[in-house]
């Protein structure tokens, strides 16, 4: 069967909807119940948007109830290049720590598996008879519904939740309640649980069908690069999954089956014209983005995975009593509106090999009237460690409980932050921890989870990067599951060169990323300080002195010590300053674009030479201080410490000199182009100088009343990344509009710092900021952008542009072809709120500073907790190691006094006055927390 992808999603929904009206009677036909709860008072959740509801599940967690009708209302639609998503596609995912489940408003899932390299293990692709998986049919030989939206239902409830996807309809006599979810945990499996009511008069004798696709969709970077010779990189990966052949086995005890791969080989034509455009890029041929692959890339680095693994689809409760592999057969003609196969037995043909072949499950019960049943299958994967049989033993003795089981353990982890003046926060941050956690999957080339930004850049263009970016994602770990940030520093170490370099990205499995940004200068920045950020938080010297072996080049074992002074090293030898002591920033900065953008081809050489950051010299002011805070607590002698800390001043002095009498200038692209950030405010450098210190007592006021006029003003969703200026001018090889992109868009990434720097000075402001950023704000401010209200892309236009609220699109690809699950969007806002309180780790323990407008809140982790009520202020710190530790409270100078009744550990103790900071200090650590309290007298 071959039909085009867009016209599959339309026409097979409205003929199996067998319905011709509006799409707000569509809605209230297929959602009765969200229909009438939604009209109660016409009371929303605030932060719901058009597409659905917030709710609180039967767990006690957030959970979006989603209500739109896609198919027929025009407001779903969104502008794709069709390949991943479809332009009526809004998606959920679906995780524990090991595997990523995509899950579709039309009710199909994706698997994503990242051993051996990032893929799909079940393609969506109609045109090719490939449906991904997770749905089913249920039929009494009469008439047929499935869980595949919408379904030949009269209501079709789905619910995102945090771990599960839940598809809950009725259909003539019959009700179906579908959950598929992940368990909490590191195993390679979902669970796909089906219950099934029997709501008529009469007995009935039932089938439901299982489905599960196995037609790999890989991630892959080389086909992205071959899409720059004018090939459709889509195209390019699915034909490369047809070049393996499936064989397939019924399990030992007929529970299920499981199914393997070999590879055939790459089409011989297809691969000649790859090498012809890795030898056009090796002898120099002009791409703005691409270079040739390393060729010191060690030898099993590979683009693509040629030994992808088993998956697997057991029935738990009970054997199998059919099956088949034959996927092109039971679909037939009827397509999945109407498959032929569900109108008889299945056919038990396990021989197909091609690329239409799927795992599919019979089960046959009888149901009296108003009985139900449950059916539980496991769905998964088999990477090195796991065997089906104990996967199959483990959750067949747990299934009944598994998802309760789950939900309770999503529920006692991570962060927690709650404010009783903003009940809506709560539900983000809880919603944001799981959306962060759930989207980690396990490296085999470096032996570590990690977390990728995922979106745009892993699911369509096919890398993980940039280097800085997992990093950034991890820090919120610090404070629920530091095992997880030291999981993030061990990736990243093994990646660090012998010249203490770091590759911009990861492809496939190990493969430095082939591309023009590998000659960033700011990587080993952001490695200095989150490593810091973990010593000194957790206390783990241990981990200092751990060794590593890095993966590139010819190298041997090191300390953690050691490869972070290398990387220390690299920015002052390597990278080193230019002609105004700033920091050099080669091809870009954190600023993958600037360069492409606002320098010509033939400038290009002069700017990567003499081009100098203002943002790498801020940065590296507080960076190499706070490193050397680190060393110190770590047990240096301070001559090393002492000398990092003349270099960061350095830096700092440099920045000073940049000042225009409003903000600081954001580059040097060298004598000819000259200065950016003279004529337009850049917020890229702005919160740097503020929390370096860069930024004098004269000049604070000053930049922060710039950055809230020229940035924060003008947007409702965030500060903008680049003011209305004649610096939005781009004159190179890459563009995007005014208000877009690097040219002003909004950057969750970039807000972070801000909302940071802000803290330090305007509480009021920054918590401003901080909700300016949420999805809430978002899908209040533009309820009719899908994206942007339970998961997000890195960056939203600003209201300058020609659509404000939402991301960019393109040709061949944008950001709209997959719009959320970027995890800058889940990841920065949480760590943010640890600078909302003003939490600093110092040497002897923690600083707080709060200086939120909030008459109460709550900062819950296993490693620090904040609280302010109406009684004054208390808290804990747990770090690794047990130890006295101080405890130092800044709160607004007018409380200090009132502060008289000190605790720690329970007993009372007179605390010192230092600088209208209350010190406390207390033996604490190693799983005994040290306990404080400051109250009023």
């Amino acid at each position: 069967m071959s039909v085009n992808r867009r016209d599959f999603l339309a026409t097979s929904a409205l003929s199996a909807a067998a319905v011709s009206c509006g799409s707000d009677i569509l809605v209230r036909a297929l959602n009765p119940e969200v229909a009438f709860a939604a009209d109660v008072a016409g009371k929303k959740a605030y932060g719901s948007g058009y597409f659905g509801q917030w709710i609180e599940d039967e767990f006690g967690l957030p959970a979006f109830r989603y209500t739109c009708d896609q198919v027929n209302d025009p407001k779903a639609k969104t502008e794709v290049n069709l390949g991943i998503l479809s332009s009526t596609e809004h998606i959920h995912q679906v995780g524990n720590d090991r595997i990523v489940a995509v899950a579709s408003n039309y009710g199909h899932v994706r698997v994503r598996q990242d051993e051996g390299a990032p893929k799909f293990l079940n393609d969506y692709a109609p045109e090719r008879g490939q449906f991904a998986g997770g749905f089913g049919y249920l039929t009494d030989g009469k008439s047929l519904c499935s869980t595949l939206f919408p379904g030949n239902a009269t209501s079709f409830d789905r619910t995102f939740g945090i771990g599960y996807f839940r598809k809950k309809l009725r259909a003539e006599n019959y009700g179906i309640d579908q959950v598929i979810f992940a368990p909490f945990g590191d195993d390679p499996v979902l669970i796909s649980q089906v219950t099934i009511s029997n709501n008529a008069s009469a007995p009935a004798s039932l089938r439901w069908i299982e489905y599960w696709g196995c037609q790999l969709y890989q991630l892959s970077f080389r086909s992205f690069m071959e899409s720059f010779a004018g090939k459709n990189m889509h195209e390019l990966r699915r034909d490369f999954g047809a070049r393996f052949e499936h064989k397939f086995r019924k399990t030992g005890d007929g529970s299920g089956l499981i199914e393997t791969k070999e590879f055939l080989g790459r089409d011989p034509a297809e691969d000649q014209q790859f090498k012809g455009m890795v030898a056009y890029l090796e002898k120099g041929g002009p791409n703005p983005f691409l270079t040739a692959p390393d060729k010191n890339a060690p030898k099993q680095a590979e683009f693509d995975d040629l030994n992808p693994p088993a998956t697997f689809l057991l029935s738990l409760d009970a054997s199998a009593d059919g099956m088949t592999t034959n996927a092109k057969d039971f679909f037939g003609t009827g397509g999945t509106s109407n498959p032929a196969g569900a109108q008889h037995s299945l056919d038990s043909d396990l021989a197909k090999t091609g690329p239409e072949s799927a795992l599919l499950l019979d089960r046959r019960f009888d149901l009296k009237p108003a009985e139900s049943r449950t059916l539980t299958f496991l769905y998964g994967y088999l990477p090195s460690g796991f065997d089906v049989d104990s996967l199959a033993t483990k959750y067949r003795n747990s299934s009944h409980s598994a998802l309760k089981d789950s939900s309770a353990k999503w529920k006692s982890k991570g962060l927690r932050f709650s404010a009783e003046s903003e009940p809506w926060v709560a539900r983000e941050v809880t919603w944001n921890h799981y959306y962060l956690r759930s989207g980690l999957t396990y490296d085999t080339f470096f032996h570590q989870h990690i977390l990728s930004q995922a979106s745009i850049y892993q699911y369509v263009m096919g890398f993980q990067g940039a280097a800085r970016d997992p990093l950034q994602h991890a820090l919120p770990f610090l404070f629920s599951d530091p095992d997880l940030m030291r999981e993030a520093l061990r990736y990243t170490l093994k990646e660090v060169r012998a010249d203490g370099s770091i590759p911009y990205g990861i492809v496939g499995h190990g493969m430095p990323m082939p591309t023009t940004s590998d000659n960033s200068s700011d990587m080993p920045l952001w490695l200095l300080w989150t490593a810091s950020e973990y010593i000194l938080a957790t206390r783990d010297t241990n981990f200092l002195n751990s060794e590593i072996v890095p993966v590139y080049g010819s190298q041997s074992r090191e300390s953690v010590r050691g490869l972070l002074s290398r990387c220390y090293r690299h920015l002052n030898e390597d990278v080193h300053t230019g002609e105004h002591g700033l920091m050099r920033m080669l091809q870009d900065d954190w600023n993958d674009a600037l360069v492409n953008a606002w320098v010509t081809a033939p400038d290009m050489k002069e700017v990567v030479e003499k081009g100098e950051s203002v943002l790498n010299s801020a940065m590296a002011a507080y960076v190499f201080d706070y490193y050397a805070r680190m060393l110190i607590f770590a047990g240096d002698d301070g001559h090393l410490a002492s000398q990092i800390r003349v270099k960061a001043e350095d830096h700092r002095k440099a920045v000073q000199d940049q000042w225009t009498g409003k903000w600081f200038k954001r580059a040097w692209l060298g004598e000819k182009l000259g200065w950016l950030g003279e004529k337009g405010l850049w917020i890229e450098p702005q919160p740097w100088t503020l929390i370096s210190k860069a930024a004098d007592e004269e000049k604070t006021p000053l930049l922060l009343k710039s950055i809230d006029q020229e940035l924060r003003q003008v947007s409702q969703i965030g500060a903008v990344q680049l003011s209305t200026s004649p610096d939005q001018m781009q004159r190179g090889v890459w563009h995007s509009d005014p208000g877009t992109q690097v040219n002003g868009g909004i950057w969750p990434s970039l807000n972070q710092t801000l909302i940071w720097a802000l803290a330090q000075l305007d509480g009021t402001m920054a918590w401003d900021e901080w909700k300016k950023n949420s999805f809430a704000r978002h899908a209040e401010v533009y309820p009719e952008i899908w994206y942007g209200t339970w998961s997000g892309p890195d960056v939203l236009n600003g209201a300058s542009s020609k659509h404000p609220g939402e991301t960019t699109g393109g040709k061949p690809f944008g950001w709209t072809d997959f719009p959320v699950l970027n995890m800058h969007s889940h990841a920065c806002p949480l760590y943010a709120l640890s600078k909302l309180i003003g939490l600093e780790f110092t040497e002897s323990g923690v600083s707080l500073s709060p200086k939120l407008p909030l008459p109460s809140f709550r900062f819950d982790s296993p490693l620090l907790g904040f609280i302010k009520s109406d009684r004054g202020y208390e808290g804990w710190y747990n770090p690794s190691v047990s130890n006295t530790y101080s405890v130092r409270l800044a709160p607004p100078a007018e409380e200090v006094k009132r502060l008289q009744r000190v605790e720690v550990n329970g007993n009372k103790v007179h605390a010192r006055i230092v600088d209208n900071s209350i010190e406390i200090r207390g033996l604490g650590g190693g799983g005994s927390p040290v306990r404080w309290s400051a109250l009023h007298g």
